[in-house]
């Protein structure tokens, strides 16, 4: 089996199909639809897709290996390089298990987790309730607010959510205006009136759960190191599963100097790519859970590997999920087959008519659980509406 051509497309997401010779096609996600690096990745996808014309798309570690090392940028090139990679790397998967008649979760080695706990994340935009009275994500500020929307996910069978505490500031302001300079900054000290309101926030959605649902709480790494550290402490008298990306990931190191300064679990990993990313957080064990994003760290190739890594240090796996349909389908066949799994991450953005519509199948958790999908591959293609309505290039 040989690769013919690839399809890339810039839409809603950015996303590849490869094509064969064999009539089997694959799709695969780049991760960097959300933000500013939207076109780069699009870009890196149509530069890759000329270097795996003719290769077999079963032999995923050489494909990786070859955009890896022999594009000069591929070791140490960065998101924009590893998501590209991510893309192809996913589609040959997906063609892989086409072939085969089996979900990829059968070639990673079988299914470890018959189904998958999910929690609902980035609550402090809202959930089903507010995306339905608004049409779309907005921004809470009130803690009655984030008591509601913990209610809200609750009725839905969910038992664990994920909390953005300082993403809205104390002053309202319009979801773009707040999503434009990415939250809050908060840099060096924490003023009072701010690390009450970001208290009270958590302390509401603690009444609102009880003593048994699982609070994650997401920084987005608008905090110094010093002041993630005195956030966590306050924090720390509500149980919280745990403390996500509190600060940059670029210095392992300054993790270890909130894990010294809060008694939180660490998590980070999307702004980590490949192994490489992840060793010294390993080594030095500041994480306690691994949070790989599936298309940007490379793929389902590397991300599996990531999570071997952390198996060897008793580091638990939640692979970051923030994109389309493809890396959702993808994300679940990888989590069903690793023994560390902790939790899969179910977006509110997925609750969005641009999600809903954007895959041939559309998955949800049912009482806070995901069945992964048997269908061959991944089990999840681009819809025709989003590949018509997307910009598309055709490597051939």
């Amino acid at each position: 089996m040989k690769i013919t051509s690839v399809e890339c497309y810039l839409g809603n997401f950015i996303t590849v199909k490869v094509n064969t010779d064999e009539g089997i096609s694959g799709f695969g996600e780049a991760g960097l639809a959300y933000g500013n690096c939207w076109e780069a990745a699009f870009g890196q996808c149509q530069d890759f897709a000329k270097l795996v014309i003719g290769m077999d798309p079963f032999n995923t570690e050489q494909i990786w290996e070859h955009l890896h090392r022999h594009t000069f940028w591929g070791m140490g090139g960065g998101v924009v390089v590893t998501s590209a990679m991510a893309a192809i790397d996913t589609a040959c998967w997906d063609i892989k298990g086409k072939a085969l008649n089996v979900p990829v979760y059968k070639l990673l080695g079988g299914k470890t987790n018959p189904k998958l706990r999910t929690y609902a994340s980035q609550l402090q935009f809202g959930w089903r309730k507010v995306i339905k009275d608004t049409g779309n994500l907005t921004m809470l500020y009130d803690p009655q607010e984030y008591y509601d929307v913990v209610k809200d996910a609750m009725s839905e069978g969910y038992d664990a959510v994920k909390i953005d505490p300082v993403f809205a500031p104390t002053e309202p302001k319009s979801f773009g205006e707040v999503f434009a300079t990415q939250g809050t900054q908060i840099r060096g000290s924490y003023r009072e009136h701010d690390l009450k309101r970001s208290v009270e926030r958590i302390a509401a959605a603690r009444e609102a759960g009880g003593p048994d649902l699982d609070i994650i709480i997401e920084l987005h790494s608008l905090l110094d190191a010093n002041t993630a550290a005195i956030l966590g402490k306050a924090l720390e008298q509500y149980r919280i599963m745990y403390y996500e990306e509190p600060t940059m990931p670029c210095n392992p190191g300054v993790f270890k100097h909130i894990k010294e300064r809060c008694n939180l679990p660490l998590a980070t990993g999307e702004r980590s790519y490949t192994r490489w990313g992840f060793r010294q957080f390993f080594e030095d064990r500041t994480l306690d859970i691994a949070q790989p994003d599936l298309c940007n760290t490379g793929g389902i190739t590397e991300t599996k590997k990531i999570c071997d890594m952390a198996q060897v240090y008793d580091i638990g796996v939640q692979i970051h999920v923030c994109g389309g349909p493809i890396a959702t389908a993808a994300a679940l066949q990888v989590e069903a087959a690793i023994p560390n799994f902790v939790i899969h991450e179910e977006h509110n953005a997925n609750l969005l008519a641009k999600f809903i519509n954007a895959g041939k199948y559309f998955y949800e958790p049912k009482n806070g659980f995901y069945e992964v999908p048997d269908l061959p591959g991944i089990g999840q293609e681009m819809s025709e509406q989003e590949m018509q309505n997307s910009r598309k290039v055709v490597i051939e």
